[in-house]
This record gives structure tokens, sequence and C-alpha cells, in this order.
């Protein structure tokens, strides 16, 4: 596990500079190697074959192929064992020369071999090429800048900023497509001109052309087959996947939520560890949105070894610092309380499991529900007429302080259902509402973007009009939120604090199966996860079993009203960006409206709030000397921080 940095010209200055941004991904091992007119750094964070023989950059022997290379292949000894037939000689343990190796027999076609997460670059010295990838579900990240004939490349966007030549200005279309949806979607990025890596992409750079490539697509084909088909061979694939997923040669953990999919992992990894669990959870005063007992329940039937972390209210710095780590704002509710329990992880493992992803490839968000009573009852038997008239009465709905009050519930559901089709499940994603897109952005933003917030969803499932409404959401949720929100998130997230985190339920393996499934085995009535459930019975307990999604989340929309509300009205109204692209008095109407209880703003005002920190942290640089303490804590020891 690293992170990388790579440029098509000879300077170790910088090389240096850039990698030391990003030593909280590596603190194991730092190199940087110039290759002719090429330079190339990484940080190591040691998992497999913590000898000197693991260090990168990494060569092929023979003077001609070089890798930097961040993530784990879990397949790697079958990948070795096939390329030792075909004449290859390794000279360490490690999946990075395994991923070398395989790419200098097979080329690009290596993609089809590895099953892992991974983000890498290899140089050929010969061609004067580099080719880049990323894994088919994203959960490793890459950016890159091309411009002037030069490539720039890492695995955080603060190491590419460290070059005077990669300007600081906002990506406008960015800016828009993140205020409502919370996150922004690849290839682009707050920053104009620099790009993420598609999921499931490959980039060649030569010369002084490039090309992005496609290697991998998810496909919905289900196929017909009993119920104990599909319950039994699911129940195989997550047990090998998460046996898989424990490779390591340092100590592993595993978050518990005590929900389906984390308690899923924890009872395929007791199996295989025989060591006791170290199971890692998060707990809020607020019982709406804790899960402690649910993972008390679970940790003791397996016999862990628990671990509590209890979350108060957040800091400015502490916020500062996540967003610090997101390289970008990102809102997800769920970010700073991982990082936090991260954090805590850290302090006895190297490597921690999670469920993430079971909600994408299995139907287990609420807004599957919303979209299948949307389409199924409130369309069918509810006049159009009487919608409009439903529309304004549950706007005026108050705001319940509880995650999932029922009159919650029905008012978001109305918004969503407001929302044009063209948007599928994601409207009840979606927190910019007309309303909000024509009052809060100045008309010159508005000029200058793409203002259908649904344009790039219709985009995505063009040419896939006979696929079933679930297959088209679960491809949006698979391609187009997970890889830039949920997957950045623990990305991002986890690497702060120096600790890698695996996801099973996303193995390859998994989630092309769980694409053959037909509907009504993941999704029947009321009920989620349909067959998951069936392939965990008599692993679980029948509680466990039974749950309902609820995830780590934090109650921010209660403290924006008290202890978040002076900064947040300061923050708001002194931000240059706010100031500049927004309307003050549209934010400060959110700002009351949420305070009084009238409505739940909490989404959009903490988006506004992310983006204004991102601005001062990134753009402005005014915070910089707050991070530095923290900063070079990690350097010297980042489980201490």
């Amino acid at each position: 596990m690293c992170g990388i940095a790579g440029f098509n010209w000879s300077d170790r200055e910088l090389g240096s500079r850039m990698i030391g941004e990003i030593v909280h991904r590596g603190p194991d091992q730092q190199g940087v190697e110039v290759v002719g007119d090429v330079t190339l750094g990484a940080v190591r964070l040691s998992i497999l074959d913590l000898s000197p023989n693991g260090s990168q950059p990494m060569s092929a022997g023979d003077g001609r192929h070089w890798i930097v290379y961040n993530g784990e292949v879990y397949n790697f000894r079958e990948v070795r064992r096939h390329l030792e037939a075909r004449g290859h000689v390794f000279k360490s343990g490690t999946d990075t020369e395994v991923v070398l190796r395989a790419y200098v027999e097979h080329g690009p076609r290596c993609l089809d071999l590895l099953r892992g997460m991974f983000a890498f670059a290899i140089y050929d010295a010969r061609e004067r090429e580099f080719f880049l990838a990323r894994d088919p579900v994203g959960i490793k990240p890459l950016y890159y800048r091309i411009a002037g004939g030069k490539l720039l490349f890492a695995s955080e966007i603060k190491a590419l900023l460290v070059h005077q030549d990669v300007p600081r200005d906002v990506d406008p279309q960015a800016l828009y497509d993140y205020l409502g949806w919370e996150f922004v979607p690849a290839p682009r990025t707050m920053f104009r001109g620099v790009h993420k890596l598609p999921a499931g992409h490959y980039l060649r750079v030569r010369g002084g052309g490039h090309e992005l490539v496609r290697y991998w697509d998810m496909n919905f084909d289900p196929e017909e087959h009993a119920a104990s088909y599909y319950r039994d061979r699911l129940r195989e694939l997550l047990d090998d996947a998460v046996r898989r997923h424990l490779v390591s040669d340092v100590p592993l953990g595993v978050f518990l939520s005590g929900g389906l999919d984390s308690s899923a992992v924890t009872a395929f990894m007791r199996k295989h560890v025989r060591e006791r669990l170290r199971t890692f959870t998060l707990a809020y005063d607020d019982p709406s949105y804790s899960e402690l007992e649910h993972a008390r329940r679970v940790a003791r039937a397996f016999g862990a070894e628990h671990h509590e972390l209890r979350i108060e209210p957040i800091s400015v710095p502490l916020m500062e610092e996540a967003v610090w780590h997101l390289d970008e704002p990102m809102t997800d509710l769920s970010a700073i309380p991982f990082m936090l329990i991260c954090r805590e992880a850290r302090r006895q493992v190297t490597v921690c499991l999670s469920g993430e992803g079971g909600d994408e490839v299995f139907v287990g968000y609420d807004r599957f529900r919303a979209s299948r009573f949307d389409a199924d009852i409130y369309r069918r038997f509810v006049p159009a007429a009487v919608r409009r008239m439903i529309s304004p009465l549950a706007a005026r709905l108050p705001d319940q302080p509880q995650k999932k009050g029922a009159l919650n519930v029905i008012k978001r559901f109305v918004q969503g259902s407001d929302l044009p089709l063209a948007g599928e499940h994601l409207r009840w994603q979606y927190f910019l509402s007309p309303g909000d897109r024509v009052g809060l952005f100045r008309p010159d933003l508005l000029a200058a973007v793409e203002t259908d917030p649904f344009a790039e969803l219709r985009r995505r499932l063009d040419g896939r009009d006979n696929w079933t409404r679930l297959a088209r959401e679960l491809y949006l949720d698979f391609h187009f939120v997970m890889p830039d929100s949920v997957l950045m998130k623990v990305d991002k997230m986890s690497m702060a604090s120096s600790l890698e985190v695996r996801v099973p339920l996303l193995d390859r393996a998994v989630v092309e199966f769980a694409a053959s499934i037909p509907d009504h085995f993941k999704y029947r009535g009321v009920t989620t996860k349909v067959i998951l459930r069936q392939a965990l019975r008599g692993l679980l307990p029948p509680a466990t079993l039974s749950r309902g999604k609820q995830g780590y989340s934090f109650p921010i929309k209660n403290w924006l009203r008290e202890e978040l509300r002076p900064y947040m009205t300061t923050l708001l109204n002194e931000s240059p960006l706010i100031r500049e692209h927004m309307n003050l008095v549209h934010v400060n109407r959110l700002i009351a409206e949420h305070v009084a209880r009238t409505h739940n703003h909490n989404h959009l005002l903490w988006a506004l709030m992310n983006l204004a920190v991102w601005h001062k942290l990134f753009v402005l640089g005014s915070s910089e000397a707050a991070l530095g303490r923290r900063r070079s804590l990690e350097r010297r020891d980042p489980a201490a921080v």
C-alpha cells in the first residue's frame, strides 16, 4: 500500500516534495527515482514482504519497466505462479512486483488477471510511455494533469499542487455538481484541469498524446436459477473473498457497525483468523444515530475483542483536518466519524476490513424503497393534481430531531418524487431543490455550467433502456456515486492515519456474480438484500439478519442548530468563495429555516461549509499553519496522532 506520484521530466527535489505531501499514506518507506527524464516517487505502508525488497519505485530489472503502485492484489500468488511458468523470476514477495511483471508479460490485458484494489503507474523507458490504471470498482484514487506536453499524477491532489504550474482555479461545473450530489463526479475535480482517473479505466500517455480506455464495466444480465443456487454460490464467494482479503504480514481488525454488511464480514473473518478478532465501532449519545448495542451483540456472538469510540460534537480543527485529507469537499456525513474510528483502529492494527459496498451491490439504501414506492404506488394511485397539492403541504412539515422520524421521511420522499424521473432513485440523493438552484447561485455561474442535474445520469445510462429499473439504479450507484463518494471517503479517511481498509463485499467475483442475480432475489416487497440475508442465515444472529440500514453518520443537523451555529454563520457569510458565487440572502434564509426547525437544510449547509473550508485551505492557504503540527506528527508516528 503506497501513495504514488510522478511526472515526465527530471526533478528529484520536486518528486521529494510531492511525496512529502502524502507521507501519511506510507510512513514505512519513501523513495524517488529518476529514470532518464522521468521522475517517479512513492511512499510505502508495508503490508506484504516487510523487507527492503518491497521498496518503491520498483524496477523489473530489465532497465526498461518501472512501477509505483498503491493497493493490494489478493490473487497475486496465483498470478505469480502463472508468470513463473512463463519464465519470470521474482526478487520479492510483494504483489507490486507481480503487477509489474504481469504488465511486462501481457500489457494492458494484465488488468483482467488482477483481483483487488489498486491504482498504479508503469513507465516503459524504451517506448517512453506511461500506463496508469485504477481498479474496476474505484477503491483506490488516482489523479492526473496533462498540460503543455507534461504529465503529473499522484494518489492525492495535494501532491500535484506542489508544482507551481498547477493552477488552483475552481471548476464551476464541479462546484455546481458538488452542491447537489455532495461529491464531485469523475473525471472532474474541484480544481480546473486536474482529473480523476475513472474507476475501471486506464490511461496511456506517450509523446504528445494520451488515450483513456474503459477496460471493465458492470453488465446486468440476470440468469434464471433456483434461490438455493444463488444463496449457496453467494455464500461461497463471500467466504472466499473475505479469506483472500486477510492476506497480510501485519495485524488486522474489522469495522463493526452491527449492520448486515459489517456483521457478514466479521462472521466470515472469524472462520479464517486464528487469533481473537479485534472489532471497532462508533457510538453517539443520540440513540437514533447510535448502533452500539447492535455491534455489541455481534461482537459477543463471535468472541471479539470489541473497541468502542464515542463521538462528541466535532471541532473546527477536526473539520479542517478532514477536508485537507479529502483534497476536495465531499460531504458524506459519515466521513469525519470514519476518520476518527480509523485513527482509533490504527493504534492496534495496520489493516481493517469493512462492509462498504453491500448496499450498492445487494440493494440496501432507502432510496431503492422510495423509488419503488414512487413508481408502483404513489404515481400509480395518486393523481398528478393531488400530488401537486401534497407537495407544498409536505414542505411545511417541521423537522424532527431524530435521524429518521416519520415526518422527516414523508417530507424527504415528496421532495425527491417532485424531481424529474430521469434522476432514477438518485432523486432522493440529490440535495439542491429547484428553488435552491435558482436562488442560491449567482447568474454568471449558472451561465457557465450545465444546470440539468441529471444530464450526466442520462449519459451514463445511454444504451441501457432495456435494463430493469432496479438494474439501472444499481448501475448508477455502482459507477456514479460509489467511486467518488463512498470509496473516496474510505480511502482518504483511513490513509489519514496510515490505515489500510479493505472492502471484500466489492471483490470483483462477488460483484460480477451479484449482477447476474435476478431483481426479485435482491429486493422483494419492502425487504432489501433478500438473497444476502438468505446466504447469511445460520451465520449471524437472527436480530442482525432482520436489521435495516443505518450506518456511520452523525447528528450534524442538530449540531448546526446548537454548538456549530455561530461558526457556520460566520464562515458562510465571510467566505470569499461563497460571496463570489452565491447569493448571501438565500444562504442566510437557509440558515434561519434550519435553526427554526421548519426545514432540514443540513445537507446543503454542511456542503457549503465544507466548500468554504476547502477554499480556505487549498486556494487561500490561510489555515496551513494550523495543519503543520498534525502533518509533522504524521511523519514521525501516524498512530500517535
